[in-house]
């Protein structure tokens, strides 16, 4: 209906049917489609020429290829680790699976549809692979619609795994019994000072896990617990693994906290720093100190809010100085898009380069991105008000901002904030 993309993205018109607006959303869709496959070959071509480069300069063959997966994460906004999983994604698609990135280049398969595809054929040979690869996604041989096209996540899903099963049970087998030692328990943040406790089981126990839960549940209904089921599963689980319903004595736990005097006292409610979850209303933060035995470890703030800066003659960080970066950076990697937790404290100007052992100059980094700055053609360098400059091999540079606890004003009232949104407000409506 509307042939330019550039039709689609201006938005449908004013006063469009419904018919239109539907017509309007496929079109869109298709086009998200093809521009994912457009961009797995450009990641697939940026990987070729960044390694013809690093070979040119005499890198070893086993660090060819170093620092791409981080340059396709900064540019599609991205954590580094996903960007390593698009990248290995894309080199999939187009050397490996030739029908399913046809059907993404046409705008009718999605990237997730893809990635359920090579997932559940990771453990395949290559010609069982693109078995299952022309299986599902090659168009007829009259020119019938593929198979995928029509199949719902789940149903993609299956029919890959059963191809998968039928081609090679053995292989399905053993990367089931591998996978046990992927287990794994995380925790990430969740809105309103909740989280989310995630645990990567074996089918057994993940089942024999829910199954108690869910019986401690039934029992405290027919006791007449006013909880709801799922209240009582979250306690149960608290109180099985903790211990807390056998004891008498409060949690012991060792929370490193960043909070105002003030705000520790009562005096004020300027927000509270938790490492592991991020920022928290004082209040909260007081009741929840008061509830369990806590170690808190405090740092020192001058009157403008900011932590107290710190520094080292030594090459690598001290334990005390490596703590103070953690702190200073909320415990995440610097990277602009990377949540991971941060591993190493590292020099933003390398050391080598001249670079000192300050806090000015010293970020948090996860492992790969540690990694991926040391690659050839990277560089960074610190901001006078705590932002790091990095430029990639090809000239793009990506600003990480300062963490808010570098700000160099204190943080305003709630009347100071209801007033600029007034200021805005009045400004926008002018």
């Amino acid at each position: 209906m509307y042939e330019t993309i550039d039709h689609l993205l201006a938005g449908p018109p004013s006063g469009a049917s419904e018919a239109e607006l539907v017509d309007w959303i496929a079109g869109l869709e298709a086009v998200k489609c093809t521009a994912e496959a457009v961009q797995a070959e450009a990641a697939v071509r940026l990987d070729e020429a960044v390694r013809a480069r690093q070979s040119e300069a005499g890198v070893p063959a086993r660090r060819l290829g170093e620092g791409v997966a981080s340059q396709v994460a900064l540019a599609r906004r991205v954590s580094p680790e996903k960007g390593a999983k698009l990248l290995g994604l894309a080199k999939i698609l187009i050397n490996e699976m030739p029908h399913t990135f046809a059907l993404m280049r046409a705008g009718l398969f999605s990237q997730w549809q893809a990635t359920i595809l090579a997932r559940e054929t990771a453990c395949l040979s290559l010609d069982d692979r693109r078995v299952i690869d022309y299986d599902l996604c090659a168009t007829g041989p009259g020119g019938e619609s593929a198979k995928a096209v029509s199949m719902g996540l789940r149903q993609l899903e299956n029919a890959a795994k059963k191809l998968a099963i039928t081609l090679d049970q053995a292989s399905v087998v053993a990367r089931a019994a591998n996978a046990v030692k992927d287990r794994r328990v995380s925790l990430r943040p969740a809105p309103d000072t909740m989280t989310w406790l995630d645990a990567l089981l074996p089918v057994k126990d993940s089942v024999a896990v829910f199954a108690a839960l869910d019986q401690a549940a039934k029992t405290a209904a027919a006791a007449g617990d006013e909880r709801t089921r799922g209240q009582v599963m979250a306690d149960t689980l608290v109180d099985r693994i903790t211990g807390r319903s056998t004891t008498d004595a409060k949690p012991r736990i060792e929370v490193k906290i960043v909070m105002t005097a003030d705000s520790l006292t009562g005096d004020a409610d300027q927000p509270a720093m938790v490492e592991g979850y991020g920022p928290v209303p004082a209040a909260w933060a007081r009741a929840a100190l008061a509830d369990a035995e806590v170690f808190v470890r405090r740092l020192f703030t001058d009157p403008a809010g900011q932590l107290v800066a710190m520094e080292s003659r030594a090459r690598k960080a001290p334990e005390g100085l490596s703590e103070f970066i953690a702190t200073r950076d909320g415990g995440i990697c610097r990277t602009n898009g990377c949540d991971a937790p941060i591993r190493n404290v590292d020099h933003v100007e390398r050391h080598a380069d001249g670079g000192e052992t300050r806090a000015e100059n010293l970020q948090g980094l996860c492992e790969r991105c540690n990694q991926a700055k040391e690659a050839l053609g990277w560089r960074a360098r610190p901001g006078p008000d705590g932002t790091i400059i990095t430029t990639t091999p090809t000239g793009h540079s990506y600003i990480s901002p300062p963490p808010e606890t570098w700000s160099p004003d204190p943080p305003l009232s709630p009347a100071e904030l209801r007033l600029r949104r007034m200021l805005r407000d009045h400004t926008l409506a002018a």
